[in-house]
């Protein structure tokens, strides 16, 4: 059976061959040498190796990585460390996750903080002269997400950046849907924490992810258990911590074989030259653009990797069906998933398509060949 073309990259992303094959190797090592012994064999891409590669990928330092199993569980885990007043402002934009909101709601409820949204300007960006405008001490958080999971949009992180230097407030970035098709320099970028997950355009398995934490953040904000893979019991009156890194906010147990696969993933990334993914999504989103009684759902000025539309007659789930029978993956975008932004647009499903430097111009031209048969 021939595969299918991927354009669910926003979903999931097709791992590499290396990561297939470190993580089944490291499987049978454990089925053949026992679970310790495997990991101790691997203990230098496990300890060192995954958080080095990391760190080359963002431009931290190794020191500044921690490892999840979820790009969600990092983001709530770290910031409900965080204790904010009911005097205090946290920001979020119109593209904000669901999953994350979920979380703020919960921690306005308990602290009492005022949630507010950024507005975005004419364009569908983020309104930079509204925040320099509004921004002061009594802003505890500004939650940017660099890509939403319904469209493409890219976010200004560095000119967000620019304002909040030197302010109290974290600034935290969602990376789920840019990192490994957008370069990211945390070195120019200065922001607090930043969560990505391993599996979208890293490549890397499902059930990993990363966190940024700067020495900033993890000074001001200790975390509130530590496992026994940095901790030391001693005896009831206390313990000691080390290393002081980024790690004291993992738990000790983990899915190895997940990752060495991460580490696989991210070594394989940083050789690639993933520029093509610009044309060939360009072209996707021109062709689109042709398409009779259909509507794109790509707000902002800077679009990248994923495109989302409506078509007039047909629902999104039957043209997703519709796609997969011919060869094609894709995935129905709903809208509660980017609940402000698509609450004012109006969308409640949309079929959502994301490619990558693997995804080919003649592949494009298939797809454009097929939709009008879809949308007849």
């Amino acid at each position: 059976m021939e595969a299918p073309i991927h354009l669910n990259t926003a979903g999931a992303g097709l791992p590499a061959d290396v990561v297939s094959r470190s993580m089944c190797h490291y499987l049978q090592q454990e089925a053949q040498r026992g679970a310790y012994e495997t990991e101790l064999a691997h203990a230098e891409i496990l300890e060192h190796g995954v958080y080095q590669s990391i760190a080359q990928l963002i431009g931290a330092q190794a020191s500044d990585i921690a490892l999840f199993d979820s790009a969600t569980r990092a983001w709530h885990g770290l910031l409900r460390l965080c204790r904010f007043g009911p005097a205090d402002r946290v920001w979020v934009t119109p593209y904000e996750y669901a999953g994350n909101l979920i979380a703020l709601i919960n921690w306005q409820r308990q602290y009492g903080f005022q949630l507010e949204v950024i507005p975005l300007d004419p364009h569908g960006d983020i309104d930079l002269a509204w925040m320099r405008r509004h921004l002061d001490d009594a802003v505890a958080l500004i939650s940017v997400v660099h890509v939403p999971s319904g469209c493409g949009t890219v976010s200004p992180l560095h000119e967000i950046a620019t304002l909040v230097a030197g302010r109290r407030c974290w600034f935290v970035v969602d990376a789920c849907q840019s990192v490994g098709q957008i370069p990211i320099d945390i070195r120019s970028l200065g922001c607090d924490v930043l969560t990505a997950a391993g599996r979208k355009f890293l490549r890397g398995p499902r059930g990993t992810a990363f966190a940024y934490l700067s020495p900033r953040f993890r000074a001001a904000v200790p975390p509130d258990f530590c496992d026994l893979h940095v901790a030391q019991v001693q005896g009831l009156h206390g313990y000691q911590v080390a290393p002081h890194s980024a790690r004291i906010y993992e738990l000790a147990e983990r899915n190895m074989a997940a990752v060495v696969g991460l580490h696989a993933a991210v070594q394989y990334h940083l050789g690639r030259d993933t520029r093509n993914a610009e044309a060939v999504f360009a072209q996707l989103m021109q062709g689109l653009a042709k398409v009779p009684d259909t509507r794109l759902i790509a707000p902002g000025t800077r679009q990248q990797g994923i495109i989302s539309f409506q078509h007039r007659k047909r629902p999104a789930g039957e043209i997703v069906d519709r796609l997969r029978a011919r060869g094609f993956n894709s995935w129905v975008m709903t809208g509660h998933h980017t609940p402000i932004l698509m609450e004012a647009l109006g969308v409640d499903t949309a079929v959502r398509l994301s490619v990558h430097y693997y995804n080919s111009s003649e592949q494009i031209e298939q797809l454009l060949r097929v939709i009008p048969e879809v949308l007849a």
